[in-house]
C-alpha cells in the first residue's frame, strides 16, 4: 500500500506540475494581447473585467483538475494496463482516457467558474460536441500529451534526476562520481534457457525483472542497464548507503519473488533465484554515442563489482559485498555478515576482501 501510495504520489506532483504549466501556456498563447487583434471586439460589459487575465487563472485551475485526473489515469494505466499492450497502443489509448477526463473537468470547473466569473457557455450535457473552442483546447492537449508521454518514456529510459542532467549537457564532459554498482544475475541461467527454450525463457527474464522493478524505487536504486539475465544497479554513494539501501534492494527483490513464487512454479516450472556483487568507489560517468545516446560508466569500481557478484558460485552464496563498501553500512539485527577472506578477484593484481551477506 505504501508503495501504491508512494507511486501515485510521485505521478501526481509530474502531472499536475506539466499540465499546470501547459494550460497557463496555453492561456499565454491564446489571450495575451487578444483585445489589440484587428477584427476582435470586446462585447459590452467585458471591458476592464480582466478579458486576459480572467481566462488565464481560469485555464491554469483546469490544468490542475487535469493534472489530478491525468496522474490517476497514468496510475491505473501502468497497474494493470501497459505489461498488456504494445507501447504505441498504449500513447494511444491513455489519450483517449485523457479526453475522457477532459470533458469530465471542463464541465465541472467550467459549471463552477460560471458561478463567480462571467462565461458564454452552457454546461449542459453534451455542450462539447458543438464547442469549438473545447477542440481547440484538445487539440493542445493531444499535442501536450504526446510530448509529456514521450518525456516520461525518456526519463524512465535514463532513470530518475539522470534525464534532466542530460538535458542540460552535464555528461557531455566526463565526470567523475562516487557510486555504488550491483551487479545482479540469474543463476544457473544457461540450464534453465535450456530447459524453458528461448521464447519461453525471454518471458521468464521479463517477469524476473518486473519484480525488480517493483523494488528498485523504494530503495532509490537507478538501473544503468541490462544485459541478458542480468541487471547493473547504480546508487549516488549517499543514497546507496543511506538505509542500507544497496542491501535492502536486493532483499526485497527476494521478497518480491517470493510473493509470486506459485506463479513461476505454475507457469515455468521453476522459482528464479538470483546472485549479486556489491562495490563502491569513484567512477567516471560519461555520455557516450550519437545514433543512440546513452551513459556508460567506467573505472575499476565496475570491474570489480563484476567479479565480486562471479564469486557468488564459489562460495555458494547469494550476496556479497567489498570491505570496503561493508564498514559503511548499519546492518540491523536482522542481517550478519561473514568473512569470506582475501580474495584474488579475475584480472586485478591486489587481493579484495570480500563478505556474505544474508538475513535471518
Amino acid at each position: 500500500m505504501n508503495k501504491n501510495l508512494s507511486h501515485f504520489l510521485d505521478l501526481l506532483i509530474q502531472s499536475v506540475a506539466f499540465w499546470t504549466i501547459a494550460l497557463f501556456c496555453y492561456g499565454m498563447f491564446r489571450y495575451f494581447g487578444i483585445e489589440q487583434e484587428i477584427g476582435v471586439t470586446i462585447n459590452k460589459g467585458f471591458e476592464g473585467q480582466g478579458i486576459f487575465f480572467r481566462p488565464l487563472v481560469k485555464l491554469t485551475f483546469i490544468g490542475i483538475g487535469l493534472g489530478v485526473l491525468y496522474a490517476l489515469v497514468d496510475f491505473l494505466f501502468e497497474k494493470y494496463v501497459s505489461r498488456k499492450i504494445s507501447l504505441g497502443l498504449g500513447i494511444a489509448f491513455k489519450i483517449w482516457l485523457y479526453l475522457i477526463a477532459t470533458i469530465i473537468t471542463m464541465t465541472t470547473f467550467g459549471s463552477i467558474a460560471s458561478q463567480f466569473f462571467t462565461v458564454n457557455v452552457q454546461f449542459n450535457f453534451g455542450w462539447w460536441l458543438q464547442e469549438k473552442r473545447f477542440w481547440n483546447l484538445v487539440f493542445f492537449i493531444f499535442v501536450s500529451s504526446i510530448v509529456y508521454s514521450f518525456v516520461r518514456i525518456a526519463a524512465e529510459r535514463f532513470g530518475r534526476g539522470i534525464f534532466i542532467k542530460i538535458l542540460l549537457g552535464y555528461y557531455k564532459n566526463p565526470k567523475e562520481e562516487n557510486r555504488i554498482i550491483m551487479f545482479l544475475d540469474l543463476k544457473d541461467s544457461t540450464t534453465i534457457a535450456e530447459q524453458l527454450g528461448h521464447q519461453k525463457y525471454s518471458k521468464f527474464i521479463q517477469d524476473c525483472f518486473f519484480d525488480l522493478n517493483e523494488v528498485v524505487l523504494n530503495h532509490d536504486a537507478e538501473i544503468y542497464q541490462y544485459v541478458g539475465d542480468e541487471a547493473v544497479l547504480s546508487w549516488p554513494y549517499k543514497k546507496g548507503v543511506a538505509n542500507n539501501n544497496c542491501l535492502g534492494v536486493f532483499f526485497a527483490f527476494q521478497q518480491q519473488r517470493e510473493l509470486r513464487k506459485a506463479y513461476y512454479i505454475e507457469k515455468y516450472g521453476i522459482f528464479p533465484e538470483f546472485k549479486a556483487g556489491l562495490h563502491g568507489g569513484l567512477l567516471m560517468v560519461a555520455e557516450v554515442g550519437s545514433v543512440k545516446k546513452e551513459l556508460a560508466y567506467h573505472g575499476d569500481v565496475i570491474n570489480t563489482s563484476a567479479r565480486i557478484q562471479a564469486e557468488c558460485n564459489s562460495y555458494n552464496v547469494s550476496l556479497l559485498i567489498s570491505e570496503k563498501l561493508l564498514k559503511d553500512l548499519q546492518l540491523d539485527k536482522f542481517s550478519i555478515s561473514r568473512s569470506l577472506g582475501n580474495v584474488r578477484l579475475k584480472g586485478k593484481k591486489e587481493e579484495v576482501k570480500i563478505y556474505a551477506v544474508e538475513i535471518l
